[in-house]
């Protein structure tokens, strides 16, 4: 390959982090354009830094080249100078200007908006390896559980209170908010604010398993209005099954244990902690923690297949269905809404 092209394309290479859900350059919220222009100041203060750096060493190699006299000595000519304030004093003063960058743009979060106190409205728990979260702002009974996928209004602060049932995961929606820790037996508290509506994805960034990778997060923003009617919907009670291929799904599912695991609200005894709550499961856009779309297929995958899907998850294979009963348990499910 030409020497040109390698160049080339070492250059292009930083660039392909700058576009993509996860960039830190797709900002949608007032804390998360800090983070980007404070990134952004970083590297434009290491590409300069670098670049001086880069040119120094080769203008002392070419002056030097071909010649046979002897080099002088370190010292000699003033050199004891380029040590203290290009080894010392410039590498100091850049990083203190860094330093006080960072603390200026890392200290004025929105968390202190409106000059209230942090008054968490949303629960998000880290499970291995998907994400419960619970609405709690309000009175008991303004109160539900829902699982992997956030919903927000838009151009309103969020208080979110994170924690760990297990190991130690991460919340990150890099296009709202930096990144914070959600560490066993500790809670941890966020404020987000969306600034025009969309979805957001976020993911979880400390190991904690193998699925980790599979461990995504969605934030939804939306129009204030929008938000409401979800809400509203969240709020109340999974419909009955309509139809006969529905009605005999939801006899496979109180056959095949699922209410040992999941909670479907409005269908009986149905109160299992174990996974995800199912209440509105259609209503949500993927499954398996936002790792595949919330369609047909995927959902008859999942139910019949988890670990061949997401192996390790504590949801097992439920490979004994039969055609129509894995169909009729689908149709149930895809009702939930």
């Amino acid at each position: 390959m030409p020497r040109r092209l390698i160049i080339l394309l070492a250059a292009l290479l930083p660039l392909a982090a700058c576009h993509g859900p996860q960039s830190m350059f797709n900002t949608a919220g007032p804390a998360a354009q800090k983070l980007s222009s404070l990134a952004i100041f970083i590297l434009t203060i290491f590409c300069v830094s670098a670049g001086i750096t880069i040119f120094l060493l080769l203008w002392g190699v070419f002056r030097q080249r071909g010649s046979l006299e002897e080099h002088a000595p370190w010292n000699a000519g003033g050199g004891q100078n380029w040590v203290l304030y290009g080894g010392l004093v410039a590498p100091g003063l850049i990083l203190f200007v860094v330093f006080i960058f960072s603390l200026v743009k890392t200290t004025d979060f929105p968390l202190r908006d409106h000059g209230k106190a942090m008054h968490p409205t949303i629960l998000v728990i880290g499970h291995q390896w998907w994400w419960e979260v619970r609405y709690i702002g309000g009175p008991p009974d303004r109160q539900f559980t829902t699982a992997n996928e956030i919903h927000i209004p838009v151009g309103l602060p969020v208080d979110i209170q994170v924690q760990s049932s297990d190991v130690i995961h991460a919340f990150w929606v890099p296009a709202l908010h930096g990144k914070i820790q959600m560490i066993p037996g500790l809670t941890n508290y966020i404020r987000i604010v969306a600034s025009r509506p969309g979805n957001y994805q976020g993911e979880c960034t400390v190991y904690c398993g193998v699925q980790h990778a599979h461990m995504r997060l969605l934030v939804v923003a939306q129009p204030q209005t929008s938000y409401r009617d979800w809400r509203r919907a969240q709020l109340k009670d999974a419909s009955l099954p309509a139809g006969s291929a529905a009605q005999q799904g939801e006899q496979v599912f109180m056959r095949a244990a699922c209410p040992l695991c999941h909670t479907v609200r409005g269908l009986g005894d149905v109160n299992g902690t174990v996974g995800p709550d199912l209440t509105h499961l259609a209503s949500r856009q993927y499954i398996g923690a936002n790792s595949f779309p919330n369609d047909k297929a995927d959902l008859e995958s999942w139910v019949s297949q988890a670990q061949t899907l997401k192996p390790g998850c504590e949801m097992p294979d439920l490979n004994a269905f039969s055609g129509s009963e894995l169909r009729d348990l689908t149709t149930f499910l895809r009702e939930l809404k």
